[in-house]
């Protein structure tokens, strides 16, 4: 969250899960889309960081926390498709 600060966090956040959900074509609220949306770029910043790639201010952190909650709407609906199967 550098420079954003935590207003902006969980503006962006919010932003960024929304257009995740829509994406992802999920249904989640307003709450879970922040969360998603946050705890997505902090997934994605860690794992671009990994490759050496690194995104900075409002539009980064943007494309990061929407990179991101697709990634974990992705992981939560392979998660859930193997516990319905068993």
């Amino acid at each position: 969250m550098d420079g954003v600060g935590w207003i902006g966090a969980i503006i962006i956040g919010g932003l960024a899960g929304w257009f995740a959900t829509m994406f992802m074509k999920s249904d989640t609220g307003v709450f879970l889309n922040i969360i998603l949306g946050i705890v997505g770029a902090s997934v994605a910043s860690f794992l671009f960081g990994l490759l050496g790639v690194s995104f900075g201010g409002w539009l980064g952190y943007l494309i990061a926390g929407f990179i991101g909650a697709c990634i974990l709407i992705a992981i939560a609906r392979a998660v859930r498709g193997r516990s319905v199967r068993h």
